[in-house]
């Protein structure tokens, strides 16, 4: 064993994005198009940040709670 920790991703595909959230793809792209979640091209490839998943679920919860 090298004792190396998990990396926790930064960013995410877009199907695993939709998947951690609970939504389709047509629904994330309209959170996308909306300025809702952050994304990174890299290269051709698209990516959704984990730091903007969180922060649009953190921000629903409290909303509710409020």
């Amino acid at each position: 064993m090298s004792g190396h920790q998990p990396v926790e991703p930064i960013c995410v595909r877009i199907n695993d994005a939709a998947r951690m959230i609970g939504v389709g793809r047509t629904k994330l792209y309209e959170l996308i198009s909306s300025g809702e979640l952050e994304t990174v091209k890299i290269g051709k490839a698209t990516r959704v940040t984990t730091a903007s998943l969180q922060k649009f679920v953190e921000l629903r919860v409290s909303d509710r709670w409020h």
